[in-house]
């Protein structure tokens, strides 16, 4: 499909997801986040498609965030069930998320990379959670994924303050996991995208699943103990996956995955 404010390409298993606003900084109105609202749930449903790649047009922004001059101008706001960006709401999504965060990932834009499995960062990618200098407060997920990610103490630091924090400040921090150069972005992001689709998706789906709901277990022994009920587990045990594995280790050849 033909979309306005983003764009779509398919290579294999992976779909990538370009957010077309640069004029703006790739910041989002209600029509954007409806769009992407839109592809995310295409992606979610398509069986053939097992990793999503996001990333903002151009090499000045992955995302403003919030555009607040369609907001300052009396633009009707509003944000899809989904939420910003079609992601920082849509906890059911068991395929991995990548962002390829391109310079500036501000406010909203830093709540869709962190609403992401992984952030693969060019070394001009800049991170904040500015709202409270306009008034406002990072509520995209952003005050409770980051506390989640970096601990307490660390994220205090950056909400409070609403500081800028550098590509590589941000791999310190732990919610960077690689610094590449901007020529180099999008190749690295592949390799990771590559590498995930590698290995079966209906394991990678089980262990997202495992992993995002055990966090919010309130202990280890729960999480482990309750993981037998989780959908993508027993959806694992039941995939053709689980003897082609095997059997391909055995042979020595790649596997023939299935979705």
């Amino acid at each position: 499909m033909s979309y306005e404010f983003c764009s779509t390409q398919i290579e294999g298993r992976v779909l990538t997801v370009t957010i077309n606003r640069p004029e703006a900084m790739n910041a989002l109105h209600p029509p954007a986040n409806a769009e992407l609202a839109e592809v995310f749930d295409g992606f979610a449903a398509n069986p053939d498609l097992w990793v999503a790649i996001i990333t903002g047009s151009g090499d000045r922004a992955f995302s403003a965030g919030n555009d607040l001059k369609y907001q300052a101008s009396g633009g009707k706001m509003y944000v899809p069930d989904s939420g910003f960006a079609g992601l920082t709401s849509r906890f059911d999504l068991t395929k991995p998320v990548i962002a390829a965060v391109n310079g500036i990932a501000m406010g909203g834009g830093f709540e869709i990379a962190l609403a992401c499995d992984l952030i693969i960062a060019s070394e001009n990618a800049v991170f904040a959670l500015p709202e409270p200098k306009v008034g406002l407060a990072a509520l995209a997920g952003g005050l409770h994924r980051l506390p989640r990610q970096i601990g307490q103490k660390q994220a205090m630091g950056m909400i409070l303050t609403g500081r800028r924090v550098g590509a590589e400040e941000g791999k310190t921090l732990g919610f960077v996991n690689e610094v590449t150069t901007p020529a180099e972005l999008l190749t690295r992001v592949q390799a990771w995208a590559d590498m995930i689709v590698d290995c079966s998706p209906t394991s990678i789906r089980a262990s997202k699943e495992a992993v995002y709901r055990g966090l919010d277990e309130p202990t280890l022994e729960a999480a482990y103990r309750g993981q037998s009920k989780y959908g993508e587990i027993n959806a694992m045990f039941k995939s053709p996956n689980m003897i082609e594995g095997p059997m391909a280790f055995a042979q020595k050849r790649k596997p023939q995955w299935t979705g």
